[in-house]
């Protein structure tokens, strides 16, 4: 059972997220009907710890067995979804892959599956960024400077955006 439960008014949930960069590129994804990308992962179900539900997502939805390495960013997230607002907790941390796996190539979008429903994966530019519409917005730049040390990172959306 993931953790994901409504109470006074907000969903609130427990997420965890990777981070795959490889040469000056990361790993991003989306749902198939969605325009915004996030951080490939999902939600931690009830008794499982973060790295474990990570590795879980990962191999579930695109088949690709990683390491979840060192935790870079521990996230309170406040955002709104179709009027839905969120309190979300994540853990973010470095994953290790096999860059032989197919979903390493750079040049093609990929395709997983989340409980049914299609997702896309498509590796971005670092430096390009800017001009994609990643949430949590605070990535944009976190992922271009990580800083040596894990970071406590509370992040509420503009309500304008």
């Amino acid at each position: 059972m993931m953790i994901s439960f409504d109470v006074g008014g907000y969903r609130f949930n427990h997420r965890t997220a990777g981070v795959l960069i490889d040469e000056g590129y990361v790993l991003l994804h989306r749902l198939a009907n969605g325009k915004y990308w996030f951080l490939p992962g999902g939600r931690v179900e009830l008794g499982e710890d973060s790295k474990t539900a990570l590795v879980r997502e990962m191999q579930e939805e695109v088949g690709l067995d990683v390491e979840a390495g060192r935790l870079l960013w521990v996230v309170e997230n406040y955002f709104q979804l179709d009027g839905q607002p969120f309190h979300e907790v994540g853990f973010y941390y470095e994953l290790t892959f096999d860059k032989a796996h197919p979903i390493c190539q750079k040049d093609i979008e990929h395709h997983g599956d989340e409980l049914g429903e299609t997702l896309h994966y498509k590796w971005f530019r670092l430096e390009d960024l800017d001009d994609v519409q990643l949430v949590p917005a605070f990535l944009k730049t976190k992922l271009q400077n990580i800083a040596a040390y894990p970071e406590h990172v509370v992040f509420r959306e503009d309500a304008s955006t």
